[in-house]
């Protein structure tokens, strides 16, 4: 299996200043890798609008719904950080983690997510990190099998 999380798949600073923009960002990196077509994008709007993808501790994680399981092609992930806070529904997010999950690996992927993102401290350092490069070596355990 090859690498859910690659450094082109990681984008420091993000550049987007709103949810919707955010959720394009995200999408578009898991597009440029090739896990997903641009169809994929549309459904992560969707899944937005029938629950937040707001998990707390400035992570939101933007993915589709189970309709759009076929335009998928690989399990990847995206990790935009931004520098200022964006507003997601009231919320402050600081990281728009994409997922999109072959044959529901997206599960695993969020648990291995949840994990890293449910430690403040871990959180505060993924905040403070200076690169892509930094933040893929500190995020790179999502890739073990």
């Amino acid at each position: 299996m090859s690498d859910i999380l690659t450094l082109s798949q990681i984008k420091v600073p993000g550049t987007a200043t709103s949810k919707d923009d955010a959720i394009r960002e995200a999408g578009q990196l898991l597009v440029d890798a090739g896990a997903v077509s641009p169809a994929y994008v549309d459904a992560m709007f969707e899944r937005e609008k029938s629950v937040s993808t707001y998990m707390g501790n400035y992570l939101a994680i933007p993915h589709g719904t189970n309709e759009a399981k076929d335009t998928i092609m690989t399990s990847a992930l995206s990790v935009v950080r931004y520098d200022a806070p964006i507003d997601w529904d009231g919320n402050e997010v600081r990281f728009a983690v994409g997922v999109a999950g072959v044959d529901n690996g997206h599960l695993e992927i969020l648990n291995k997510i949840a994990i890293v993102f449910s430690d403040l401290d871990e959180v505060d350092t993924l905040i403070a990190a200076g690169s892509a490069e930094e933040l893929y070596d500190l995020l790179n355990a999502v890739n073990d099998e």
